[in-house]
């Protein structure tokens, strides 16, 4: 039996993804544009035996998400950037606390309200730092509506697996656009839950990690009694300011995504085999990238695409493995300073042109914007980019 064909929208592929991947609590507060995230899993939810919440506001949201998910439920939330920005803190305690939960971001112009309907692609290093002190989460970025359903059931399984916050972000356009697609049939995407304890309920640490970096999580009304702080804490669970523990606490956090990272870390190419300009991109850019780099070739300039689907950990090695043979990095991105642009440097350093191309003005980044750069940059042209 053949796949299904539908057409759908990136938000609604996401939808139906987190519950394809077995999500069955949802609280949240409508916010453009990612609503219709909510308006479908307020409808689905209640019919498969799942619970739909709409909260006061962001910060009750995703504590009713870290609440169900330290009860055994696979739980999530959608917003964007003034929400997201309400979601900081108790996202801080998902991370201290190694809640596994799901945070979809549809990125949208600000600051502030902003442009509340318009695409943006600057929520970047907030989602890395938006929390303070010294963490780490995985945020992943799709492209496509096949990419919203396929990095949602990650984003589900990475936040299973490793016990941390995943950031789904696509931008307003990838979260507004509809596709036709084949949806994968149930069993064909792998599914992960959660590592369960395997001890006596007395000698259960829930902090305590295995071999892998992640230590096995209990469910709250389940044997195995266990508390959790959002204050620094030992593998007991219980507060503990000991120099010693803190540094260990704070090691473990990072541990756990660093000995993953190649599993983590996704990304696609295209035609980098013979480049000599390598190109870096991000949700709806990358349709633009792919035509104006499609475009260069036939203009003798060969433009590789390297396609980010996972922003944080930054994929470091996949860019410099790229960049090495080229000296033209181009990088656009709908925002101001080049979030990603700056990321891109870091790793390949100044001897290479990092040729950014941004927009900032609520609309998308066209194919010509890119081509017109890249030709002006390899006539030697001075580049400036457009608002």
């Amino acid at each position: 039996m053949g796949r299904e064909i539908k057409l759908m929208q990136g938000n609604q592929a996401i939808s139906e993804a987190a519950i394809y991947a077995g999500a069955r609590f949802y609280a949240g507060y409508p916010i453009t544009p990612s609503s219709e995230i909510a308006e479908i899993c307020s409808r689905v939810l209640p019919t498969i035996g799942g619970i739909f919440l709409q909260m006061e506001d962001e910060i009750a949201s995703i504590a009713a998400v870290v609440g169900a998910s330290l009860a055994g439920a696979k739980a999530f939330t959608a917003t964007s950037g003034p929400g997201f920005s309400l979601m900081q803190e108790n996202l801080g305690l998902a991370v201290m606390g190694e809640v596994p939960c799901v945070i979809v971001n549809v990125q949208r112009a600000g600051p502030s309200t902003g442009l509340a309907t318009k695409p943006s692609q600057s929520d970047i290093m907030q989602l890395r730092w938006g929390r303070h002190g010294d963490q780490t989460v995985i945020a992943l970025c799709p492209a496509s509506v096949r990419e919203c359903f396929e990095l949602t059931v990650k984003a589900f399984n990475f936040a299973e697996k490793f016990r941390v916050p995943v950031i789904l972000a696509p931008d307003e356009i990838v979260g507004h656009m509809r596709e036709s697609f084949e949806v994968p049939r149930a069993g064909e995407l792998e599914i992960i839950d959660r590592k369960k304890p395997s001890c006596p309920p007395d000698q259960y640490l829930p902090f305590e990690a295995e071999v892998d970096g992640i230590a096995p999580l209990a469910a709250y009304g389940g044997d195995h009694v266990f508390h959790i702080t959002s204050s620094m804490h030992g593998p007991n669970g219980y507060a503990n300011n000991n120099p010693q523990n803190a540094s260990w606490r704070v090691e473990q956090l990072h541990r756990k995504i660093d000995l993953h990272r190649d599993e983590i870390c996704l990304t696609k190419t295209f035609d980098t085999e013979d480049m000599d300009v390598l190109m870096v991109t991000i949700g709806a850019t990358t349709r633009s990238g792919r035509a104006a780099a499609l475009e260069a070739r036939k203009r003798g300039v060969k433009v590789g695409v390297l396609q980010l689907l996972t922003l944080w950990p930054f994929p470091e090695k996949e860019v410099a493995a790229l960049a090495r043979d080229v000296d033209t990095v181009v990088v656009p991105e709908m925002n101001y300073s080049g979030q990603i642009a700056g990321e891109v440097q870091r790793v390949v350093g100044t001897e290479k042109e990092i040729l950014r191309v941004n927009r900032y003005n609520g609309t998308i980044i066209t194919p010509r914007d890119i081509l017109e750069s890249i030709l002006e940059s390899r006539s030697g042209q001075s580049v400036r980019a457009g608002g």
